[in-house]
């Protein structure tokens, strides 16, 4: 009875931070991406994309930190307390959403995996100067698209490289690349996991910010973005626009506002969005980094105590 509690408890703790917290993303999220509009779009793509895992990390880390060890060291073993409906039924919902974020995010996998397998069927590799492999297929969709999460590689169709130029090929696989380094399809992988009503909107602007942050990964100068637009330009011109596959990036899968916007973009390219390379400041945000952690950890490990007994009060509440 003991160990059902403690589940029903912490499981309950977890739901209802969640939720709240999901919540007030959902309400709040369009004005930090207004907010963030002043950085660059690559800041923007990993803001919205924090802002979308904030509910699940916040909540996991109150639920491990606080709710499981002060019930642990605080809730008697020896006494028969019944367990009230309101814990009992979060904690069903919070196993339900347990599981059901698995299943989906399985059966999200087992679907990108046949299709690529099916893309790749007859796939030989390509030698190219990109920094993964990159497979020749002989279908004509998609164009050309990043594929894979533990095993990444990019597919280019006999269509694209028969209407790409040397130069804009190399940008369009440099945009590719350029997914396959920000680990985006893990990125996708994750946001299965944490399917939440209401979210959609917040998940396009991520798409859409990933797509631009791309894009200005794969350009060092004028000429560079100039190549990367007309390639967009001629590959969507191969057909209608797809939605891209389950766990892919796909160079061309866009709606046709976001294609235009990110064409816009890369013909008024000015070397003002290169991020400046400030000498040594990897090492002072690590510095910061760091003192911020210890300055956290050592507030905690002053009132952590205190905390947990207030913790502990509130579950009791709860389970009452």
């Amino acid at each position: 009875m003991f160990a059902a509690r403690g589940m029903a408890v912490s499981f309950s703790v977890f739901v209802m931070v969640y939720f709240a917290l999901s919540l007030a993303v959902c309400f709040t999220w369009r004005r930090v991406q207004v907010y963030g509009q002043k950085h660059p779009v690559r800041r923007v793509a990993d803001l919205l994309f924090g802002l979308r895992l904030f509910p699940l990390a916040t909540a996991a880390v109150i639920t491990a930190a606080f709710t499981v060890p002060s019930f642990l060291l605080l809730e008697p073993r020896t006494i028969d307390e019944p367990l009230g409906g309101i814990p009992l039924v979060l904690g069903l919902c919070g196993a339900m959403f347990g599981i059901f974020g698995l299943v989906n995010a399985g059966l999200a996998l087992r679907r990108a995996a046949r299709t690529i397998s099916t893309w790749t069927a007859d796939a030989l590799p390509l030698q190219t100067p990109a920094s993964v492999p990159v497979l020749r297929i002989a279908r004509k969709f998609p164009a050309m698209t990043a594929a894979g999460i533990v095993r990444p590689r990019v597919l280019l169709s006999n269509a694209a490289e028969f209407l790409l130029n040397d130069n804009e090929l190399q940008t369009a696989l440099n945009h590719e690349v350029a997914h396959v380094r920000r680990r985006d399809n893990l990125k996708k992988l994750l946001l299965r996991f944490v399917a939440f009503p209401g979210m959609d909107d917040l998940e396009a602007a991520w798409l859409e910010a990933t797509e631009m942050a791309a894009d200005d990964a794969a350009v060092a100068n004028t000429g560079d973005a100039l190549d990367l637009a007309a390639a967009l330009i001629k590959l969507s011109r191969l057909g209608p626009v797809e939605p891209p596959a389950e766990l892919t990036a796909a160079l061309v899968h866009s709606g046709a506002a976001v294609m235009n916007a990110r064409i816009e973009r890369l013909v008024s390219w000015t070397e003002e969005r290169l991020e400046p390379v400030r000498k040594h400041s990897s090492s002072y945000e690590l510095a910061y980094g760091l003192g911020a952690a210890l300055a956290a950890l050592a507030v905690f490990a002053v009132t952590y105590s205190q905390l947990l007994v207030r913790v502990h009060t509130a579950t009791e509440w709860l389970v009452r």
